[in-house]
């Protein structure tokens, strides 16, 4: 890593500029990859690892003294530190409350649309666009902004959470339910006029 780089941008990071936020994550990029590679933990996925890793890194930019001029060091022994922390609560966390909370994430999988679902899937061969604006427009603001950033901006899943300082698996369960709902939405609305046209017919 360039260090004299690095310092120039935590120091736009910390006057709120989002391009070197992105420059600084791309930066760390290599190192918290390979710690996330090197990093088990249970009922943890990669990108979780990965995102509390980023979550951890933009901490030390709001913590840091730019005085210092050591962000590098300071950073990835905050990173390190906060995965071994990480590790030793997972470890202490009583078997019951790890198996409800595995219960609960099971129980709504169930009832939701394939995490591959895309957006045209919606509405091909069964609504139209004004059918999907209707639909669009019953989400709430949360729910609207990650519709425009994943489908419509081309942003990853991994690329919302980290930005929302949210882990992965709780992204991937918010794009789930988001989508479940347009999905629902639309089924009830075709629902009705097919009942309408048996009506009528």
């Amino acid at each position: 890593m360039n260090f004299k780089y690095i310092e120039e941008l935590v120091t736009e990071c910390k006057n709120g500029d989002m391009l070197s936020k992105e420059k600084l994550a791309e930066e760390f990029r290599p190192l918290i990859f390979n710690i996330s590679k090197r990093t088990f933990i249970d009922r943890y996925e990669i990108y979780d690892v990965q995102n509390e890793c980023y979550q951890t890194l933009f901490k030390c930019v709001s913590l840091y003294n730019l005085e210092k001029h050591r962000f590098v060091a300071y950073a990835t022994n905050a990173i390190k530190n906060n995965m071994n922390d990480l590790i030793k609560r997972i470890k202490t966390r009583s078997s019951t409350e790890g198996n409800d909370a595995l219960s609960l994430h099971e129980d709504i999988e169930k009832d939701l649309p394939s995490q591959d679902i895309s957006l045209e899937d919606l509405f091909c061969d069964q609504c139209d666009y004004d059918d999907l604006r209707l639909a669009l427009n019953k989400l709430n603001e949360e729910e609207k902004e990650l519709i425009d950033f994943i489908f419509y901006k081309n942003n990853t899943v991994q690329n919302y959470a980290y930005f929302k300082n949210m882990c992965y698996s709780t992204a991937s369960l918010k794009k789930k339910v988001t989508l479940k709902k347009i999905f629902d939405y639309i089924n009830l609305h075709y629902n009705k006029i097919e009942y309408t046209q048996k009506i009528q017919g």
